[in-house]
């Protein structure tokens, strides 16, 4: 079984097959977020750390920390979001960037083991990431594209991600630190890219042994009640092999779609997770003594 160990200098999270999923917030991401990246560029991160803390109560495992702002100095802007994020949380973080130097000032101030979001199949990406991945010791998010675009077949999408494993390979990098996004496309504009995504996670599962992750929010792109798609996905995609995902921790219909499926999946022995989270807190009662918290419904009625 393959277990993909990404750490702060004092919590590991493991991503791994048989293990509970991960969740990885999406929310430190100035992209269509005209006000946050405009704290970011002026040099307030008072909303980046809101969002680290908020995205850590609602559920997630992992932060992703992305300053792609156009125009601005992101490698500098990133190194602060993270040196700052990690200074008020430990969970582990994902460091997401286009840019190479951005990445590596990320890296250069990360305390523990980051996740590197991302590398393609392109083969000026391949030769610039990967030597950054096996310098600092980080695992790596394989996006399954190449120069050619993204491709409607699964079988050329799964070509790449084999591809970018070997080349890891080639640099030192073991399989365990590679965690591949299939991509997910959106389902309003491409009606089988649900089972395309399905089958493509259960191939690089079993044939691969890799980990898997996605932007779970990107299925349900164009579409209304976008949580109830979103939420649906994502326990599809865990049956399916899925074991981690970027996505928005505080949409609550989401994370408890996450953690049902961990129980019925088996990764929640005795399904203590789910009742430390939803376990009803007992109730005082009139003579000041703790009682059990009332049945949904109200009392049992008694059979005639």
């Amino acid at each position: 079984m393959t277990d993909t160990v990404i750490s702060s200098a004092t919590r590991e999270v493991v991503i791994g097959f048989d293990r509970p999923f991960v969740i990885i917030g999406e929310r430190i991401n100035p992209t269509g977020r005209k006000i946050l990246a405009a704290e970011m560029v002026a040099g307030d991160y008072s909303r980046v750390i809101a969002d680290a803390l908020a995205q850590v109560e609602a559920g997630a495992h992992m932060l992703d920390v992305n300053a792609g702002i156009p125009l601005a100095d992101e490698p500098a802007l990133l190194a602060r979001a993270i040196e700052l994020v990690q200074s008020v949380t430990d969970v582990p973080l994902s460091i997401d960037s286009s840019i190479v130097a951005a990445l590596e000032a990320g890296l250069a101030v990360y305390k523990g083991k980051a996740l590197v979001n991302s590398v393609t199949g392109e083969e000026d990406r391949l030769e610039t990431v990967l030597p950054l991945v096996k310098k600092y010791g980080a695992a790596v998010v394989a996006i399954s594209n190449d120069e050619t675009g993204i491709s409607q077949d699964p079988d050329v999408r799964f070509a790449v991600a084999k591809k970018i494993v070997e080349r890891a390979s080639d640099y030192g990098i073991p399989a365990c630190d590679i965690v591949v996004d299939p991509l997910v496309m959106p389902i309003g504009a491409i009606n089988q890219a649900g089972v395309q995504v399905m089958r493509l996670v259960h191939r690089l599962r079993t044939e691969l042994k890799v980990n898997t992750t996605c932007g779970a929010s990107n299925v349900s792109f164009g579409l209304p009640e976008r949580n109830g798609i979103n939420a649906s996905f994502l326990t599809m995609a865990i049956a399916s092999g899925m074991t981690s995902a970027i996505t928005n921790p505080l949409h609550a219909e989401v994370v408890k779609a996450c953690m049902a499926a961990d129980v019925m999946m088996g990764h929640d022995p005795d399904c203590m997770r789910w009742i430390r989270k939803f376990r009803e807190a007992p109730t005082m009662g009139a003579d000041g003594e703790m009682g059990r918290g009332r049945r949904e419904g109200g009392s049992r009625r008694r059979r005639e």
